[in-house]
Formats: C-alpha cells, sequence, structure tokens
C-alpha cells in the first residue's frame, strides 16, 4: 500500500501539470491573432490609408497639434503603446508576484485588449485618432496578459521540458495565426461576394481577431492554477516599482546581461513583425492579397521552424541555437533592401526565411530567461523581460519611422533594423549562460 501511495503522488502531479501544460498554450492560440491579423497584416497599412485620408496637402496629420508624416503615424503609435506598457508592466508584475493572483490580472490585461480590438470595426473614414487609440490600449494591454502568461513558465514546467514546452506555445500561436489568417484571405479577396466593401472586409477581419482572443483566453483561464503566497508591502508607483525592480535584478549581473542583449535583438524582430506589411505595401507594391499570403507563409514555416529550432536546441543548446537564427536573421532582413518592387515571388522568398526563424528564436529566448530568474519571482522578472520583449520595441519602430520621415524611403528604413541583430548577436555572445542560471539559484540542465 505504502508503494502504490508512493506511485499515485507523481502522477498526479503530472498529470496537473500537463493540464497547466495545455491551458497555457492556448493563451498562445488566443493572442496570436492579434499580431498576426492585427499588428502584422491589416492595421499597418489600413491604418496608414486613414491617416492619408485625414491628411493635409503636405501629407501631414497634426495628433494633438504635432506634425507627423500620415506614413509615419502607425509606427509612432507602436512605440507609444509601449512606451505606456513600461509604466503599467512592472507595478502588475510585482503585484502578481507579492498577491499570488495572476489569474485576475491576466483576464482584465486579456479582455481589455480584446475589447479594443474589437472596436477597430468603427475605424472607418479619417478616424486615425481612433485607430491610434485603439492600437495604444490594446498593444500595451497584449503586453501585459503576456508578461503574465509567460511567468507561469518556471511553475508548469520543470527545467529540462522548458524549451519545448516554449516551442509548442509559439507553435500553437503561429497555427491559430495561419487558421485566422486562411478566413482572413477568403474574407478580404471575396469581399464583394459577401456584400462588403474592402474597407469593410478589413475592418471585419480586425474585429473578428479581439472577438477570437476574448473566446479562446477563457481556456487559460480556466485551467492555470494561481499559486498563493503570502501578502507582503504593497507595489509601488509605476517608474519607482521598475527602479525597485532593476535595483534588485543588479543582484545577478548576469541575467540583465541577457536581457540587454534580448533587449536589442529583439528590437528588431518586433519592428519587422510590425512594419514587414507597409513596406510591401508602401515601398514593394504589393497587394493587400499578396501580403496576407506572405504573412500565412511566414505563419506555416512558424510552426515548424519553432518544434525544429526546440529539437536544435536538445543539441546544440538553446544559447546556440538563438546566435544561429541571428544570423540567419541578418542575412535575410539584408537581402530584404535588395527587393525588387512588384514581385511576389521574391517577397514570399524573403517570407519563409523570416519564418523559419521567428518562432524559434522567441520561443527559446523565452525558455532560456525561464532559468535565469530566482524562484519566487517570475512576475517580476518576467515584467522586465516583457519590456524587452514588447515594452523596449519602441526604438525599433522609431528609428524606422524617424528613417522614413528624414528619407522618404522604406528601403532606408528597414536596412537600419540590421544593426539590432548583429549587436544583439554580440551581446549575447558574452553571456556565460550556465553561470548565470547557478547563480540565479536554479539547477543548471545538462545542455542550454
Amino acid at each position: 500500500m505504502g508503494t502504490g501511495t508512493v506511485r499515485t503522488q507523481p502522477t498526479d502531479d503530472w498529470a496537473g501539470r500537463r493540464r497547466e501544460q495545455r491551458g497555457w498554450y492556448f493563451y498562445d492560440w488566443a493572442c496570436s491573432v492579434y499580431s498576426t491579423s492585427v499588428l502584422t497584416v491589416f492595421l499597418g497599412p489600413y491604418l496608414t490609408s486613414v491617416a492619408e485620408a485625414a491628411a493635409d496637402v503636405d501629407g501631414y496629420v497634426h495628433p494633438l497639434g504635432i506634425p507627423v508624416r500620415a506614413g509615419s503615424f502607425f509606427a509612432y503609435s507602436v512605440s507609444l503603446s509601449v512606451i505606456v506598457a513600461v509604466l503599467v508592466m512592472p507595478l502588475v508584475g510585482a503585484a502578481a508576484d507579492r498577491t499570488g493572483r495572476k489569474k485576475p490580472l491576466l483576464g482584465a490585461a486579456a479582455y481589455t485588449g480584446a475589447a479594443a480590438t474589437a472596436g477597430m470595426f468603427f475605424l472607418a473614414g479619417d478616424r486615425y485618432l481612433l485607430g491610434g487609440a485603439l492600437l495604444v490600449i490594446a498593444n500595451a494591454a497584449q503586453s501585459v496578459a503576456m508578461m503574465l502568461c509567460n511567468s507561469y513558465l518556471p511553475q508548469i514546467a520543470p527545467p529540462e521540458e522548458r524549451d519545448a514546452v516554449s516551442s509548442r506555445g509559439w507553435a500553437f500561436g503561429y497555427a491559430a495565426g495561419a487558421l485566422v489568417l486562411v478566413v482572413n484571405l477568403v474574407l478580404y479577396t471575396a469581399h464583394d461576394s459577401f456584400g462588403l466593401t474592402e474597407s469593410a472586409a478589413v475592418r471585419v477581419c480586425l474585429a473578428s481577431a479581439g472577438l477570437w482572443w476574448g473566446a479562446f483566453a477563457l481556456i487559460p483561464l480556466r485551467r492555470l492554477r494561481d499559486r498563493r503566497t503570502p501578502a507582503r508591502e504593497a507595489a509601488l508607483p509605476g517608474f519607482q516599482q521598475l527602479a525597485a525592480t532593476v535595483r534588485g535584478m543588479r543582484r545577478h549581473p548576469l541575467t540583465l546581461a541577457f536581457l540587454l542583449a534580448y533587449l536589442v535583438y529583439n528590437d528588431g524582430i518586433q519592428t519587422v513583425i510590425s512594419q514587414a506589411s507597409v513596406y510591401g505595401s508602401e515601398e514593394l507594391g504589393l497587394g493587400q492579397s499578396t501580403l496576407i499570403v506572405a504573412v500565412l507563409l511566414v505563419q506555416v514555416l512558424a510552426v515548424a521552424g519553432a518544434l525544429l529550432l526546440g529539437r536544435l536546441a536538445r543539441s546544440y543548446g538553446a544559447k546556440r541555437t538563438i546566435l544561429g537564427s541571428l544570423v540567419a536573421w541578418t542575412l535575410t532582413l539584408a537581402a530584404g533592401y535588395f527587393l525588387p518592387a512588384k514581385a511576389p515571388a521574391w517577397f514570399f522568398a524573403l517570407a519563409a526565411g523570416i519564418g523559419l526563424v521567428l518562432g524559434g528564436s522567441q520561443a527559446l529566448s523565452r525558455s532560456l530567461f525561464s532559468h535565469l530568474v530566482p524562484p519566487g519571482k517570475e512576475a517580476e522578472y518576467f515584467a522586465a523581460y516583457e519590456l524587452s520583449d514588447r515594452g523596449m520595441s519602441w526604438l525599433g519602430p522609431l528609428l524606422f519611422g524617424v528613417t522614413y520621415q528624414l528619407t522618404g524611403s522604406y528601403r532606408d528604413a528597414i536596412i537600419s533594423l540590421v544593426a539590432f541583430f548583429v549587436l544583439g548577436f554580440l551581446l549575447l555572445l558574452r553571456v556565460p549562460v550556465r553561470r548565470a542560471i547557478g547563480d540565479a539559484g536554479n539547477p543548471v540542465p545538462e545542455r542550454i
């Protein structure tokens, strides 16, 4: 009987962990449609066209009396959304760790973002300010929600499982993005058959992403468990909490060194994601249907890429695999500068290259960082990680927008992003990850 008792407990723990992991995968499934359909495909070109409709004869709009070239408005809105997230994430992350109540905060952030995205249905005519405001709310809420979701990873997966679990989560997200993009492509290309104008079809695609996000967010909210902790002091306001978090992280300088490297190269990744469709439509003269097919190709190959790089990490370690992906990013983005206009085949080739490294580089970065988090500080540290993931990614869109504003060339804007990948590679190369894991108080996996 004693033997039976010993065997039952691990089985129960294993089953409960698997249930949470499956629920956790579904948050990627829920929210990735926003990242794909809204941020990557439809909103950039559409909001740019709305801003252009509201522009003066010189091509400028004037939010709050500030002259902004209509072609830069979307990039600036993304940057503003990230600054808002910077103010909110440290506060929410510290509160989550101190109370142990992540799920209510995750639900609030997810449904705020979903509601703002659904509200994009009303973005018509010259309502560029409405579009900018909804983008700021949705993107900031998504950053907060992903920070909370990511902070579950060290709690639901032991060290030896994290690369695989993180990669599966990204694969789920890209699979959902591909599925919904197929539906979007049918609706957009055959909008006349559905009795919709092109503008109305785009707005339906935008709003449906918000409905999808809200519907599937119910699954992780039902399956994930809160880990209760004794109540501690209240969280500090805004930048004070961020400063307190960074001061605490100074005791783990190698973790900070990884975050710096990630901040740099991920800034490039996030900017490519958010600005690729603008580059394709405005510089290369490609139609919306071509852009949808290209992003669909990215989604399909990103599923395979995330799983493939996860397997490579088992043999070569996460750090080496990420470094290899950064080399691929650099070569792919440099090639993008030379793409001929009005040539969909070459744009599809570029999309294929991006897809193969996109999911894996993000998934392995997330799992590698989970090893560098001191126990009990998951949400607080993942708030700092999310600042690097989305929160500090204002610099790339800002550089992209300023470069275009100064030169009038999206090619110059896209090539400026190569610097992020080169510098990120050099910074990550210098981080001794095995020592960093030990210094954080975590067991060091056999291969990392």
